[in-house]
């Protein structure tokens, strides 16, 4: 039975999944910010050189992986920082009005969601095939299902407001 909002109708599993959507989007745009935060930090050079010494002492710096991490931080330095924490910042103001958008049911933010995650998709379809992981798949397949639901739940509520 569908249940109208403020600005259009849904059926209760619509307004379940566009509530997980959000509320996944809204947990990303958290992420961010406190992903921002410590990379504001590291903008500072004693900042910066203690986190490069606590990755050293880390079990994973034994390895390969370790060593490539340490290296691709320690080349980057602290002036770079500044800039990951502004791109982060930016994309949680995104996710954050994606999430904001669809818990309130507005049409509108079905549309910017489709837009801003699609945008990615291209991304990480590059990302996948230059270097391959399992995690990388699962972020694209995730992404494009969201994109794709919200295309047809866009699409139907739209219908609705003509």
């Amino acid at each position: 039975m569908p249940v109208s909002s403020d600005t259009q109708t849904f059926t209760r599993s619509e307004r379940i999944i566009l509530r997980l959507i959000a509320i996944f989007k809204l947990v990303k745009s958290i992420s961010l910010i406190v992903i921002s935060a410590g990379l504001f930090r590291l903008h500072h050079q004693d900042t910066f050189d203690r986190f490069v010494d606590w990755l050293r002492h880390l079990p994973l710096a034994d390895n390969l992986l370790g060593h490539l991490v340490v290296d691709g931080v320690t080349k980057l330095g602290p002036g770079k920082f500044q800039a990951l924490g502004l791109v982060a910042i930016g994309y949680a103001v995104i996710f954050g009005i994606e999430g904001t958008g669809l818990w309130m049911r507005k049409h509108w933010a079905e549309w910017f969601s489709v837009i801003a995650t699609g945008s990615l998709i291209p991304f990480e379809i590059y990302e996948l095939f230059h270097r391959f992981s399992a995690l990388k798949l699962l972020a694209l397949l995730v992404n494009a299902a969201i994109a794709i639901y919200l295309i047809g739940v866009a699409r139907r509520t739209g219908k609705k407001h003509h």
